[in-house]
């Protein structure tokens, strides 16, 4: 397979590429009879979108250092549920959190492995398919509004070939007291494999609701995650979103987040990137009413050839607006990140106050780093900071703690810690916060000895 880190002699996107997913797209309108018309239509229209400009290239300027001929180059087959995931959905699903909890397999609800338990009274977390066939008016005025079908090629792919994914859907004035987690667990049981997972999440006015993602594989056979989630914040309404993406080593997963929020409204994101050989983010949020906050945490952790991009927008576009964006990075081997954060500030969005920083540790000379914060600012009355730093550990810190009979490896160790820890502590969630521990710490020494290609 061609490095990941490699950006030269990309290929244009061709038909040839593009033609899997068309004839599957065939294949699939055949059992769609029973769709509302309004969906069937949008299909149709994202299908034509997405011949027309295919993967993303890095002749665009948001994916300039992210190349997709990896996957471009793979034949994807729809996937096919496997039956014997069922123990890396437990365990991808935080077992230790009492929580209301949706797993999907291959990109389809499995209602024998979730656990929704007694949910206040009107709110819906279920199976997007279902909430499809039930009440597809409800789905019909959120879907795709956030998302747009002319964004890009990918989103474009997942509206026009998901088949399942989770609906929530949280009434004025309530609040879920118990987080609801989503499971994604793909299977390459049947060689390399693709599945749209789509995720609609609408907060009603008032209201609050914690919603977990957690992707995960297995395997060494390359499978390819295209998802997407569009996230309605209603007026004065609290949404907390933390997306986990620990996928198999040789996995492709591309995500696009998307949310608006309405006046006084709260959005929090946390996004922990750990696997895949390619990984990318695309996060954005509109604030759309005034005095609406948002917050943005996101780490990721690369070794190897891994390659992981998180692109993020924050568009303020009324008054009063506040957002504090934290990303960190730590990277080894020969592993690639991109981040590239914009913050708008329109000119009608006075007294906006943004702040936003980006941090990476290279702990290796074959790592690299791409980094981009930018500030857009129309609007005379604002406070808006921006910075970005890429570094190494400190010497004069590992000296500080080898005079304390600390040994070297350890020393670095703690340090990497805790540089990472700035942004895993900002999660409320316990057992979600200790699995993100768990995972950064199982990248450090066992017995004093560094495992090959980790921290």
């Amino acid at each position: 397979m061609q490095s990941v880190s490699a950006v030269t002699d990309e290929r244009k996107t061709t038909m040839e590429e593009t033609s899997g997913y068309l004839a599957e797209f065939e294949k699939l309108r055949a059992f769609r009879g029973g769709e509302p018309v309004w969906l069937g239509a949008m299909r149709t229209r994202a299908i034509e979108r997405f011949a027309e400009v295919g993967f993303p290239t890095t002749d665009l300027e948001a994916w300039k250092y992210t190349s997709l001929a990896p996957l471009s180059s793979l034949s994807f087959a729809r996937a096919r549920e496997s039956g014997g995931q069922g123990p890396l959905a437990e365990s991808a699903g935080f077992p230790g959190m009492i929580a209301h909890r949706l797993v999907f397999l291959d990109g389809r609800f499995r209602s024998d492995l979730s656990d929704i338990r007694d949910l206040p009274l009107g709110c819906v977390a279920g199976s997007l398919a279902s909430a499809l066939s039930k009440d597809p008016s409800e789905v019909e005025r959120h879907l795709a509004r956030l998302a747009e079908i002319e964004a890009n090629g990918l989103i474009a792919l997942n509206t026009a070939l998901f088949e399942d994914g989770a609906f929530i859907r949280i009434p004025a004035k309530t609040v879920v007291e118990l987080p609801i987690v989503l499971v994604f667990v793909s299977s390459t049981s049947s060689g390399p494999a693709v599945c749209h997972p789509r995720v609609l999440v609408v907060a009603g006015q008032e209201s609050e609701v914690t919603v977990v993602e957690s992707y995960a594989g297995s395997g060494e056979v390359p499978y390819f995650t295209n998802a997407v989630t569009e996230i309605f914040v209603g007026e004065n309404a609290v949404v907390r979103h933390l997306k986990l993406q620990h996928e198999a080593g040789r996995s492709f997963h591309l995500a696009t987040i998307e949310a608006r929020q309405e006046r006084a409204s709260t959005f929090v994101s946390h996004s922990i990137s750990a696997g895949g050989a390619i990984a990318r983010n695309d996060l954005k949020s509109v604030l759309a009413g005034e005095g609406a906050s948002c917050t943005l945490n996101g780490l990721y952790l690369t070794v190897d050839e891994q390659h992981v991009d998180n692109h993020t927008i924050v568009d303020h576009a009324t008054p009063h607006g506040t957002s504090l964006e934290i990303y960190k990075g730590v990277l080894d081997g020969k592993s690639t990140a991109v981040f590239n954060g914009q913050v708008l500030v329109r000119k009608d969005a006075q007294k906006t106050d943004a702040r936003q920083t980006n941090k990476n540790l290279l702990l290796s000379e074959g790592s690299t780093v791409n980094t981009k914060p930018q500030l857009e600012i129309l609007a005379d009355d604002v406070k808006c900071t921006h910075g970005a730093t890429i570094g190494q550990l400190d010497e004069d810190s590992i000296f500080y703690l080898r005079s304390r009979g600390i040994g070297v490896e350890a020393a670095r160790d703690l340090l990497t810690y805790a540089f990472a820890s700035e942004v895993v502590d900002r999660i409320e969630l316990t057992p979600v916060r200790l699995e993100i521990d768990r995972l950064l710490l199982s990248r450090l020494p066992i017995d004093g000895r560094r495992r090959e290609g980790s921290f």
